[in-house]
């Protein structure tokens, strides 16, 4: 059961044990049109008001490190080990890891974030998974890490996805050209598609337990509780001719220290 901490504007599941959350945008100290709690030094906010934002995503959940990623969307899997600072990898966008009180930080606006947690070895993960990500599989591609460095068991790991794009909004006029044919059976609509489906077989197919798998089913389009760079892409538009200037949201795991 998912419950909304309205205090602390975040969701957490019930789900997966350790520290985690994924924040809405509300909160934090970065100015219009990032306003709010973004948690992203790569849109062009103020990096002092982004690294006050993630000083209050780290008190909040009690963890003395963030690990974070330029994410580029590509299928590519960090192991983060022995982060004595806030670190941020460059051109990955999955993160993996056993060391407790590291925060593994997702950023998105509107793309998925999928955070998985091995109870049995004690190892968690954060992906990055927007539809390039889908089309390239990094789900298969973060368990099978997990498997190599941690001996996880695929029928151990529960997942929870973030809010991101829904059903309702998902649309992909290139979808021919863009999708495999085998995410057509996920298409909702005439171009819209299920990428929270398309994430859940994905998980399923990595031998996930259909029961360890939690989608939150909310649009960040249609929420206007969370950054969403196709929000901010049309009214933009309309506005002044800039294309998509947002924040991003942030989704977190760890480890208890």
């Amino acid at each position: 059961m998912l419950q909304q901490v309205l205090e602390t504007s975040f969701y957490r599941s019930s789900l997966i044990a350790p520290q985690h959350a994924m924040f809405t945008c509300q909160g934090g100290v970065s100015q219009s049109p990032y306003t709010g709690l973004n948690l992203s030094y790569g849109v062009g906010d103020d990096p002092a008001a982004v690294r006050q934002n993630r000083e209050l995503v780290k008190q909040q959940l009690n963890v003395h490190y963030l690990a974070s990623a330029v994410q580029v969307h590509s299928d590519c899997v960090a192991v983060v080990e022995g982060l004595g600072e806030d670190y941020e990898y460059k051109n990955v966008d999955a993160l993996i890891t056993q060391q407790s009180g590291v925060g593994l930080l997702i950023q998105q606006a509107d793309c998925q974030a999928i955070l998985l947690y091995d109870p049995k070895q004690q190892a968690v993960a954060a992906v990055h998974n927007g539809w390039q990500g889908s089309v390239k599989n990094i789900i298969a591609q973060t368990i099978r890490a997990m498997e190599e460095n941690f001996c996880t068991s695929p029928r151990d790991v529960r997942a929870v996805i973030s809010p991101s794009l829904g059903p309702c909004c998902a649309e992909f006029i290139h979808y021919n050209r863009e999708l495999p044919v085998s995410f057509q059976q996920w298409q909702r609509a005439e171009n819209y598609f299920d990428f929270w489906k398309i994430s859940r077989w994905q998980l399923q197919e990595a031998g996930l337990r259909s029961s360890s798998i939690e989608v939150t089913g909310i649009c960040t389009l249609c929420n206007q509780n969370f950054f969403s760079y196709r929000r901010a892409m049309k009214q933009q538009k309309k506005q002044r001719g800039d294309k998509g200037v947002t924040g991003r949201n942030g989704s977190v795991i760890a480890l208890a220290v």
